[in-house]
């Protein structure tokens, strides 16, 4: 089941939101995944306050292996974290850095607002709408199951696609600056999920993707 939900500020109680507020949305057949987005999540001035401390984060392209190739990523990314919650993918051991200020802020709103305790979180910057995120689901072994996965948006808006494993049911989401898509229990088992190119997206888009991690998995 698909929820849209109105984003509240810091300082507003998070069970402000009405019935009104959520509206269901769910695909001619049925199948819907479980996520829930809420637009306008973070007001402008939190979203200034979150760009210009991306600014100073030390992005960076990866080389991962693709079917035995390596390849540099579509995008630029880092990993910030508590202590020990290291990272895998791709046969990549990435080490957390430490919370920076705003960001640690954008966490605790999470857990505040909407009961989110996450431990992590990746950053990947989108340079324009050449830059991309292929088919995955985020189902690695260190992410504490059944978790939720939070996705939070600056920048231009671009097009979210979720796709079931088996039915193959497409889902976009047209995430736009502010916006947080939770993904809750279940998503990354049976769905995937890409950020495809859109060629006449000139601005970049920030996405931070709050996790919680089993501590000292690698360790």
């Amino acid at each position: 089941m698909t929820k849209f939900q109105h984003g509240l500020d810091f300082g507003d109680p998070h069970d402000g939101l009405t019935q009104d507020d959520i509206v269901e949305a769910r695909t001619k057949n049925q199948i819907s995944p479980p996520v829930t987005w809420i637009k306008g999540f973070l007001s402008p001035k939190q979203q200034q306050l979150l760009i210009n401390e991306v600014n100073h984060y030390p992005l960076e392209r990866v080389s991962i292996q693709v079917y035995g190739k390596q390849h540099l990523t579509p995008r630029t990314q880092a990993w910030f974290g508590d202590p020990g919650c290291d990272y895998h993918y791709s046969k990549l051991h990435i080490t957390a850095l430490a919370w920076p200020k705003v960001l640690s802020r954008l966490r605790v709103k999470l857990l505040n607002d909407h009961q989110i305790d996450t431990n992590s979180v990746l950053v990947n910057r989108y340079a324009d709408g050449h830059d991309c995120m292929g088919w995955h689901s985020d189902d690695e072994p260190e992410i504490v199951s059944g978790s939720a996965i939070a996705s939070v948006t600056l920048g231009a808006c671009r097009d979210f696609v979720v796709r079931h494993k088996q039915t193959k049911t497409k889902v976009n989401f047209a995430l736009a600056s502010g916006d947080l898509l939770i993904m809750h229990s279940g998503m990354q088992q049976h769905w995937q999920h890409a950020l495809p190119k859109r060629l006449k997206v000139v601005e970049p888009r920030i996405n931070f993707t709050f996790r919680q991690i089993i501590p000292n998995y690698y360790r």
